[in-house]
């Protein structure tokens, strides 16, 4: 893949930014004066990047990209959309563990959000490994990304939303449509990743061991043992820091090995999700998938590779 180069509204540091590390920056021609009083290089116009690109990667705030289509439409593009779109935006959602093939082909497409991302691999890895029933989660989600300074609650924890299931269970939904999931969702003053709890009831009596040896058995998702000391999202976060990370990305799902439990054909799990790099690679292999580029296995495996995703136990 070649990266044609990257769209920007706002004159801002993220542009500046862009053009330091040498990427191409393309504008809305409404925009130029803005850019070139800021002192910010660019490359060409929105049109032009979109017109000299195979596929484009729309990853606008919400709404933004289904107001986008048309022009993608008028001009033969390729396009994937992602979590905050609705649905109906794409002509498949996307979930690289659970359903690739079902993008082969496809001209628009779209990556489930940082949540289903995340619930979606380890239900699609649980399901590999055992028969699931259903489902019943309960997602604590951060706040706000941590640039995001004018967004709270500050001094709350906000039901989100009051009515169940949240939306997340919808959201799975469209990519496991006769899954049988409720979700509800809360609010709390953090920036830094989402907690999910899961009850999963399953043929069986499964072990404790046998579940960890299929989550760590798994792509994109690494356990975390008692030994570690680890019991938190800021220790997670400190850990990949430690690693060298850029951004302190964890693109993998992290559990606590030490939160499964099992009894009378139910799984009590909990794990962590980092909303600012869990799409990443899903991104990166929809292009593949939808382009026909690399079949499953090969493409999740380069992906891994190429960014240095781990499996199976962090610490």
């Amino acid at each position: 893949m070649e990266l044609v180069g990257i769209s920007k509204l706002n004159a801002d540091y993220e542009a500046a930014m862009a053009v330091r590390k040498g990427i191409k920056l393309f504008i809305d021609e409404s925009a130029k004066e803005n850019f070139k009083k800021a002192g910010i290089e660019v490359a060409g116009t929105k049109v032009e990047m979109i017109s000299d690109s195979q596929i484009v990667i729309d990853a606008t705030p919400d709404g933004i990209g289904a107001k986008n289509k048309a022009l993608y439409v008028s001009m033969k593009k390729p396009a994937i959309f992602q979590g905050g779109e609705d649905a109906d935006v794409a002509e498949a959602s996307f979930s690289a563990l659970c359903n690739y093939d079902e993008a082969k082909g496809k001209n628009y497409v779209r990556v489930v959000s940082c949540n289903t991302t995340g619930m979606l691999r380890v239900i699609c890895t649980l399901k590999n490994s055992f028969k699931v029933r259903k489902i019943r989660a309960v997602l604590i989600r951060r706040a706000a990304d941590p640039r995001e300074v004018k967004k709270g609650p500050i001094n709350s924890i906000l039901l989100n939303p009051v009515e169940l299931p949240s939306h997340h269970a919808v959201d799975i939904k469209t990519v496991l449509k006769d899954l049988d999931i409720l979700t509800m969702a809360y609010v709390v003053p953090t920036t830094l990743m989402h907690v999910h709890a899961l009850t999963v009831q399953v043929d069986g009596n499964p072990s404790k061991e046998e579940i960890i040896n299929a989550l760590e058995s798994s792509r994109r998702i690494l356990g975390i043992s008692k030994d570690s000391k680890i019991a938190s999202t800021a220790e997670i976060v400190e850990t990949f820091r430690d690693m060298g990370r850029i951004r302190y990305d964890v693109p993998e799902v992290v559990f606590f090995e030490d939160s499964i439990h099992s009894s009378n054909g139910e799984i009590f799990l909990t794990y962590a999700v980092h909303q600012e790099s869990i799409v990443v690679p899903e991104n990166i292999d929809a292009v593949r998938a939808m382009s026909g580029l690399k079949e499953k296995e090969e493409s999740i495996s380069l992906t891994d590779s190429t960014l240095g995703l781990l499996r199976g136990r962090l610490v």
